[in-house]
C-alpha cells in the first residue's frame, strides 16, 4: 500500500508541482497509459478518466502533510497545486522508492494545459477504437470544450512523441 504513496511523491518530486486536480489526475493517468506503474483504477468521468482511489490518496498525503496542497481562489473557482513537502521528500528517502526513468515525459505532461490534458486523456481512454470512433466520442462527450479535429491531431501526434522518448 505504501508503494503506491511513494509513487504519488516521486511523481511530484520529479514535476516540482502540479497545479490543479484536473491535471494531476491525467498526468497520472496518461503516465499509466503509458505503461509506467500506477494501478489507480480509473472511469470515465465529466472531465475524461478519473479515479476516486488517487483523489483519496492525495487527500491522505495531504492530511499526512507529506504533500503541500495549496488551495487558491481564481476566477470564480478555486485551484488547487500539489507539491512534495519536506516531510515527504523525508519519507521517501526512507523508503528508497524511485519511478522508472521518465526521460522527461513527466515535466513534458505537466507543462501542458488540463483542457489539452483532458483530451489526451480522453483519446487514451478510448485508443482500442479507430480514429473516426474516438473523433466521435470526443465531439459528442466533450461537446463543451469545443476541440477541434486539430486539436485531436495534435493529442494523437503528443502521445505518439511522448512513446518515442521513453523508447530512445
Amino acid at each position: 500500500m505504501l508503494q503506491e504513496h511513494c509513487k504519488l511523491l516521486a511523481l511530484l518530486k520529479e514535476t516540482g508541482e502540479v497545479v490543479g486536480r484536473k491535471k494531476l489526475q491525467k498526468l497520472i493517468y496518461i503516465a499509466k497509459k503509458l505503461h509506467f506503474p500506477f494501478y489507480e483504477k480509473y472511469q470515465f468521468h465529466l472531465y475524461g478518466p478519473y479515479s476516486e482511489e488517487l483523489n483519496l490518496r492525495v487527500e491522505e498525503m495531504s492530511e499526512l502533510t507529506f504533500v503541500e496542497e495549496v488551495k487558491e481562489k481564481k476566477a470564480g473557482y478555486y485551484q488547487y497545486r500539489y507539491k512534495l513537502s519536506d516531510k515527504g521528500n523525508e519519507f521517501l528517502e526512507l523508503s528508497s522508492y524511485q519511478l522508472p526513468e521518465s526521460k522527461g515525459v513527466f515535466n513534458d505532461i505537466n507543462e501542458k494545459s488540463s483542457k489539452f490534458l483532458e483530451l489526451v486523456s480522453t483519446v487514451l481512454f478510448f485508443e482500442d477504437l479507430s480514429r473516426e470512433e474516438v473523433e466521435e466520442k470526443v465531439f459528442t462527450l466533450k461537446a463543451k470544450q469545443n476541440y477541434s479535429k486539430e486539436d485531436i491531431e495534435e493529442a494523437y501526434a503528443f502521445i505518439a512523441n511522448t512513446r518515442k522518448k521513453l523508447i530512445q
